[in-house]
């Protein structure tokens, strides 16, 4: 199988990936893509986001990153049919494959910003700056909650995708606020795609909860994955997902 035929096979068209969009991705390095997730679905994936943090407790987010002040959890492919909407859903991957090209799931991770916690300095999820058509990564944030200006949510630096330094070579202090800087503010259901190139970072929870969200990492097909989704997959994922889903997961 190849991309193209993987693509059609869940359902991306050109319709997939409006003009706007496109634009945004280029000139932003970002875009938002509002009701990915209905009711039911968010309803689905908040329940089973609290069993598995009960169930695993301590060793909660271990397969790849475990944060102080946040709640984690990793491998969610193999956790739940209700996640296969993070690298299956149309829009979103019409998006990555926008940035990318040829590319497949690094990782799908789960993330809750706790009260008081959460602020991260800006920075890029790749070594170095690249050019646009040799962009390495992309992600998508799944917002569980609103993201609003006091609980938490990302912040971005539009444009920065395209700068020749990372964050920590081109400013004072990136944990500080940045004069372009944008919050993601949105409801829950949007679903965020940004070049991950781009400089951006958490924000303190200053609210009574926490501020919960998926993170759904693509990289290029040449790449190593965040998480070896081969050596991790179980059979009774790889019986449910369609072959065009296992090209997404390189499985």
């Amino acid at each position: 199988m190849d991309m193209a035929t993987a693509l059609a096979g869940l359902g991306v068209t050109e319709a997939s990936l409006d003009a706007e969009t496109a634009g945004r991705l280029d000139r932003d390095g970002y875009a938002p893509l509002p009701g990915v997730l209905s009711g039911a679905q968010l309803t689905a994936i908040r329940s089973r986001l609290a069993e598995l943090l009960a169930a695993e407790g301590d060793q909660a987010g271990i397969e790849v990153h475990q944060e102080a002040g946040a709640d984690r959890l990793a491998d969610l492919i193999n956790k739940g049919a209700m996640f296969d909407a993070c690298f299956t859903d149309p829009r979103m991957l019409a998006c990555i494959a926008h940035v990318l090209g040829d590319f497949k799931l690094s990782s799908l991770n789960f993330r809750a910003a706790l009260p008081g916690h959460g602020h991260q300095q800006l920075h890029a999820d790749y070594g170095g700056p690249m050019p646009p058509a040799e962009f390495q990564v992309c992600n998508s944030i799944w917002l569980l909650d609103d993201f609003t200006a006091d609980n938490g949510a990302t912040r971005v630096v539009p444009g920065s995708h395209r700068c020749a330094q990372r964050p920590r070579e081109a400013l004072d202090d990136p944990s500080a606020g940045h004069p372009d800087e944008v919050l993601l503010i949105a409801p829950a259901g949007t679903v965020v795609v940004f070049n991950s190139h781009l400089w951006h970072g958490g924000t303190e929870n200053r609210s009574d909860r926490p501020r919960r969200a998926l993170h759904s990492y693509f990289t290029r097909r040449a790449n190593g994955q965040q998480l070896d989704q081969k050596k991790y997959i179980r059979p009774q994922t790889l019986a449910r997902l369609n072959p065009a889903a296992r090209f997404i997961l390189d499985v």
